[in-house]
Formats: C-alpha cells, structure tokens, sequence
C-alpha cells in the first residue's frame, strides 16, 4: 500500500546533497513522517471532541500545522497548488520558522512525558537537511500519501520504517548502533515473558526495538484487553532512555507506529544517573536491552558506580541490576569476553551479577549475529532477588556463516527458546553448577562438554604477534611488486 511512497521519498533523498547515507534517509522521513503522524492525531481527537459536543485545544497553532503549510487542500480535497509553499518559500519557512516553533515546546510542555516536550525535543535535536525547496515539496507530496488511521495502516507502516532502520544496521560500523536482529530481540522476549502489568524498560533503547517487540508480544498474548489494560499498556508499560539525537528521533517515530501514542523515552545519558539516588519508585520489572560496548565512558562518569570501569557496557549492567525490583527479570546482550575477562572490572561484576541475581541462562550467539559489529556476544538472563544456584548455557549455531545476505531468523532460535524452558541437555546446551564455578575468577567462559567448540581467547600479546608478522608479509609483497615496476 505505501511501499512505493516510501520509495519515491528515498530517491528523491539521494538528490539531496545534503543527506549521503541510509542514517540521513531515515532522520530526514522521520520528522516528516512525525509531523505528517501529528497532524492525524489532532484530527482525530477533534473528532472525538466534537462528537461529545467539546471543542478540542489544539497542540499547534494553524500556521504550523501539517494542512496549513505543508499539504492545503482545496474543497474537493486536492493539493491547493496557490497555497501550497515550495522552491526556496518552503525552505525557508521550514528552517527559518517552523523549526524554531517547534523546538520552543521543550520549554512551554509541563513534563518530559507529554507529548509537547516529544516535539520540543525531537525539534531541536535534528535539523532540516533538504536544501532544495523543490525536493522537500516533492517529498511532502509523498508523504502525505501515506495514512495512519486504521491498525493495518500503522502496521504496513511499522514494517516499512523497520525495514529502513535495518537498512541503517547495514550501511556501516556506526548504523549498527541503532539495529538488534529482530530474531534475537523476539526470542529474548520470548525467555523473559514479560506480562502487562509489568513496566519494561530498555536504558540505551536505539530504535526502540525491545520496547516495539514487546508490545506486539504483548498485544499477541493478551487479544482480550479491557479499556484499563489499554491504558496501561499505552502510558505505563514501555519505557526507554537513549543518548543519540538521531537513535531518540528514531525511537520515537518507532515506537508511535507501532502504536504507542506518546512513547516514555526520555534523551538523556543514562550513565549520568548516580546508581545510589536509585529509589524504590525508579525501579522496573523487566529490563531488555542491548546496550552499547566499546565505548569508554569518562571519569566523572564512572564515578557514579561502585565498579568504576571505562568499558561503557560493564557500566550499563551495574545500571540495569540496580534499577530492577526485587523478582524483576533481565534479558541483557554483552560482549563475550564479559564472561571471562581477568581484570578487576570483570571479576567484580560477575561477582557481583551471580550473587545479586539468579543467572539462569547464557544464550553464547556466533559471530555475525550483529552485522558490521565485528564481536561475539552473550545475552545473560537473570532474576534479581537470589543468588545463582546454576547456569544453563546454549550454544547458538545455525549450521552457516552469518552475514548481510544470510542474517539470523526466528527458525534459527526455535530451539534455544523449546529447550530453554527446561534448561534440557543436548549437544548445544548443558548445564554448569554455581558451586563449580571459580570463586577467585568467577570465571563463566563457555565450555561445551557435549564435544562443541570450546570458546578460547587468545592473549594479547599473541594477537599483536599475529599482526606484526601479517604486517611483515604485506610489506614483502608490496617490496616484491615494487621490484616489478
């Protein structure tokens, strides 16, 4: 239905000299898309009001609004070619006055979790990149193809934005930040089983993905909601924070197509947040997420943990341990070497996740998992509450090399998520006892006893030896072509 404006919008993007990559596509239909969305809402609850005789108080102000500026109609519902703004009219009125409106919100809304501050937000965050007047006109046009009042609408339209944003995951080493598979995230949640009533929460949300798969698990498991369930589940069960303006942007027109009228993602760094001003009231039942690694975080910083490490994601799990209830369950991706890291960081946080939760399960993915990431990851399912008593681990292996072309699926999880339920042996899983783990190391690195790969990590040392004597090599190589010329 909307594949195609979808599709025209991205092609006229690449004429854009401002906008060279999957990232700026996505950023450039989002505030359009979000404007376009907003502008639907508003009819809507117009609607509503007048039907029980109200008179509804707009967000906007007319100029602003989608139908003044940006798609007027004339009376037979066509384009109003004379008031329809264009060329460098459009530009400028987009950069010179509705963005600066917009961003003025952050300072008139009354709270961070109102729709008002989401528009203040995401309107000073990003900027317009569309020089050309006449592109931005044509892709209004397209934009305003698209509908989002009925449920299948939003549906075709969440795929496609998804589509988009794995596009993103695919165009380098810096989309991947804003991309989980889709298939790890599902079967994640599968694990945990979170259930309405419970508050979700991801601490470095992306794109919003755990939080979007959740409610369509939600929705999937609970067909039979009562009009109370509904606003719970609308206004106090998906909640995220996330650092990048782009990622926070994405998140929230994610999370809207979804179906989540005013999403509770909050730009902020969550890392900035003192673990012991944490209270009772702060605190979630769930939390499932894939935080960023690699990252060294500064001092003052690090400062606000007990374990004080550079490594951005040892400090996002001392964040997402504390910040769950008593009971609440985990569903955390990690690098692998987390598992059997020597220095005090490491030691300390396995010491400190085995004694304050219950980690009951370690999924060990392949290489390939995340495209363009480069590193091997875990996912560590824990319950807070009471100290591990055993680890039952499963070693992922789809039976082929993952990549761009040939990513993971839900058929290649099946398995994990059936045995899981058990904790059963087979050749990929196996049980280890807490008892047997090593109390000075607490090392978990993963030993499959059924005859599988035993995961070993070379010393750095030998991978730096290994790099002089390929170095060595090249040169060679390069010494004997050079004697060709």
């Amino acid at each position: 239905m909307f594949e195609q404006a979808f599709k025209n919008i991205d092609d006229v993007l690449r004429k854009e000299a401002g906008c060279t990559t999957e990232l700026d596509y996505t950023e450039q239909s989002s505030w359009l898309l979000f404007l376009k969305y907003l502008d639907g809402l508003e009819a809507d609850k117009a609607t509503e009001a007048a039907l029980d005789g109200k008179k509804y108080s707009y967000i906007l102000d007319k100029p602003y609004r989608w139908e003044t500026w940006a798609a007027p109609k004339d009376k037979n519902g066509q384009l109003d070619h004379n008031a329809a703004l264009t060329g460098d009219d459009l530009r400028d009125f987009v950069n010179g006055r509705l963005f600066p409106y917009l961003h003025g919100f952050k300072q008139r809304a009354t709270g961070p979790d109102t729709i008002e501050y989401k528009i203040g937000e995401i309107f000073g965050e990003i900027k317009n990149k569309i020089q050309s007047g006449y592109n931005l006109r044509e892709i209004i046009d397209h934009i305003d193809e698209l509908r989002f009042r009925s449920q299948t609408e939003k549906h075709e339209l969440s795929h496609l934005y998804e589509a988009k944003i794995k596009n993103m995951g695919n165009a380098g080493r810096n989309g991947g930040e804003y991309y989980t598979p889709r298939p790890l995230i599902r079967a994640i949640i599968q694990v945990v089983q979170p259930e309405i009533g419970d508050r979700i929460y991801d601490g470095a949300c992306g794109s919003a993905g755990f939080l979007c798969e959740s409610f369509v698990y939600l929705k999937q498991a609970n067909p039979k909601r009562t009009t109370a369930q509904d606003r719970v589940f609308q206004e106090r069960t998906f909640y995220g924070k996330e650092k990048k303006s782009l990622a926070y942007v994405i998140a929230i027109m994610n999370m809207i197509l979804h179906g989540i009228e005013a999403p509770n993602v909050i730009h902020t760094n969550t890392l900035s947040e003192n673990l012991a001003d944490i209270q009772e009231k702060d605190r979630y039942d769930v939390v499932l997420a894939n935080p960023p690694f690699g990252g060294k975080e500064r001092p003052e910083v690090q400062q606000n943990f007990p374990i004080r490490t550079g490594e951005t994601a040892f400090l996002f799990l001392q964040h997402f341990i504390k910040i769950l209830k008593a009971g609440g369950r985990g569903g955390v991706v990690i690098k692998n070497t987390f598992l059997s890291n020597t220095d005090n960081a490491s030691v300390s946080l396995r010491k400190l996740l085995l004694e304050s939760s219950n980690l009951h399960t370690v999924l060990d993915c392949p290489g390939g998992t995340f495209q363009g990431a480069g590193v091997k990851t875990v996912v560590l399912f824990f319950e807070k509450g009471a100290p591990t008593r055993k680890v039952w681990f499963y070693q992922l292996d789809p039976g082929r090399n993952l990549g761009k072309t040939n990513p993971l699926n839900d058929a290649d999880l099946a398995e994990f998520v059936k045995l899981q339920k058990t904790f059963a042996d087979s050749p990929k899983s196996w049980s280890v006892d807490a008892r047997s783990i090593d109390q000075a190391t607490f090392d978990l690195s993963v030993k499959n006893p059924n005859g599988g790969e035993e995961v070993t990590h070379r010393s750095p040392q030998e991978i730096m030896d290994e790099i002089a004597t390929l170095d060595a090599e090249s040169a060679e190589v390069l010494g004997n072509i050079k004697a060709l010329l």
